[in-house]
């Protein structure tokens, strides 16, 4: 008896180049599955798809490990913030004060 698959694909960014890949997998495979299967961590070895975030269509998944993925699903792998987004508008907003008073 064949065994029924589906597609998804994974997808990453690094900072120099992005991937976007075709992965079949069987009907009830998991994220993390997926991502194995995806080879991910042969072209970027400094992943750590056991462990990195993920999430599907931009939304946080919780536990990769037991959600199951469904036809056509899109795998985002996040890759660490290099900066506090609040802390750089925070320092930006100083910037522009600083400037604006040596300007008066």
């Amino acid at each position: 008896m064949v065994e029924a698959v589906i597609k998804v694909e994974v997808v990453y960014a690094a900072v120099d180049r992005q991937v976007l890949l075709s992965v079949t997998v069987p009907v009830g495979a998991t994220v993390r599955d997926a991502l194995f299967k995806s080879g991910l961590n042969d072209e970027f070895p400094e992943l750590d798809l056991g462990s990195c975030p993920v999430g599907i269509f931009g939304k946080v998944v919780a536990d990769p490990a037991t959600r199951q993925v469904q036809e056509g699903d899109r795998i985002e792998v996040y890759r660490p913030l290099l900066a506090d987004p609040k802390e750089v508008r925070r320092l930006r907003a100083a910037k522009a004060a600083e400037a604006k008073a040596r300007n008066q």
